[in-house]
């Protein structure tokens, strides 16, 4: 469904001459599964996010699954993590075995209500997984302390959170572990591809053995030995033409990361007189990276959300709702015995919240596009 002037997707991934360079000598190089390009992603990434190690795998649901096991985690235990979010943070429990218990989230931020995170820690808890949702840090110092206080571990999901920073530290390294992704909607794309850093070299090298099959490293001076498999593992590794195009994106991430925030604000300048949209939050010691611009519409609004989104649509507009009360998915309802109220914020913000094209490449035109046709609905 198009306008005269051409549909406008809610993302367009950067990707050019630079990313063809980078595959074409790959692939010339005759390695194309992870090797040396996947190990220069590795360390420049490492780099940026200030972590001691950082290993890449297929995906950020990979990336999640191998945390858990990393960390022991198993039937009997419990991960908490925020109710509104991508569906894989509690996947992530229910794949080893182990229960994820929702808790409620922030309605400024959409990030994690720490006073509701540490209500729902029971003696059987190990891990608080966090969410950088949109681009946006968690209340990481909060986390931090009720992880002290009752001796658990903290994973980072990040997936939409490469560059984003907290109080001058950059994620990923605030926890036991971190989680990234390199999906096509986020800041830096291998087209799929994950993530995990840590500044535990004890965890590294299990991160390493779970993502190679359970493989640990041949003997010194016998690289002809395949290694012991002392450890139940899969194939969770990124390969080197996805790498590459990693490179050249982070060859230019940061440049991606301003033009996004430079974008994030000229339309919190143009949303301004739009009364019952709530624009998204920065606070203060924070750099929000917008992987997505995500509003809220207020009790004000002129219709239904769900009706705005289709009246868009037909504009030629696309968006989508921030992300998923995933308390209230089928499978999490059904099997816990779940309600939309236990977690309501998180509900309220599946309902509410809506998505608004945001990429670097994007012009005035056509965020004055998309503000145009907000004010007109509501007209």
């Amino acid at each position: 469904m198009t306008s005269p002037e051409g549909y406008l997707p809610i993302t367009r991934p950067v990707l050019g001459e630079p990313e063809v360079a980078a595959v074409r000598r790959c692939l010339e190089s005759g390695w194309v599964t992870q090797g040396p390009m996947t190990a220069a992603l590795e360390e420049r990434f490492a780099r940026m996010h200030g972590v001691a190690h950082a290993l890449a795998c297929t995906n950020c649901t990979a990336a999640l699954h191998i945390a858990m096991l990393a960390l022991g985690v198993g039937p009997g235990d419990e991960v908490v993590v925020p109710a509104f979010t991508w569906v894989t943070c509690a996947h992530a429990a229910e794949y080893v075995g182990a229960r994820p218990v929702f808790c409620d989230i922030d309605p400024a931020t959409f990030n994690v209500d720490v006073a509701s995170m540490e209500a729902a820690v029971t003696a059987r808890t190990r891990v608080l997984m966090p969410v950088h949702l949109f681009g946006l840090a968690a209340d990481m110092d909060a986390v931090e302390r009720v992880a002290g206080r009752h001796s658990l571990a903290v994973v980072e999901d990040a997936a939409c959170a490469i560059g984003t920073v907290h109080r001058g530290r950059p994620v990923g390294g605030l926890g036991a572990i971190g989680c990234f992704s390199f999906h096509p909607r986020k800041v830096v794309t291998t087209g799929e591809g994950g993530m995990l850093t840590t500044q535990d070299a004890g965890l590294a090298a299990a991160v390493r053995r779970l993502r190679n099959h359970g493989a640990s490293p041949a003997g010194p001076g016998r690289p002809y030995e395949l290694g012991p498999f002392d450890h139940l593992g899969g194939n969770y590794r990124l390969s080197d033409i996805q790498a590459a195009v990693g490179l050249a994106q982070m060859d230019r991430v940061e440049g991606l990361i301003e033009e996004r925030r430079a974008l994030a604000r000229r339309y919190d300048e143009l949303l301004k007189p739009i009364a019952w949209i709530e624009r998204p939050v920065e606070p203060d010691g924070y750099r929000h990276t917008y992987q997505s611009y995500v509003v809220r519409l207020d009790d004000d609004a002129p219709r239904p959300r769900n009706e705005i989104m289709l009246d868009l649509e037909r504009r030629g507009i696309q968006t989508r709702p921030g992300t998923v009360a995933v308390h209230t998915t089928g499978f999490y309802r059904e099997k816990y015995g779940l309600r939309p109220e236990d977690c309501p914020h998180a509900f309220r913000a599946q309902e509410a919240t809506l998505t608004l094209p945001l990429f670097p490449g994007m012009t005035e035109a056509d965020q004055e596009r998309v503000v145009g046709a907000l004010q007109a609905i509501g007209d």
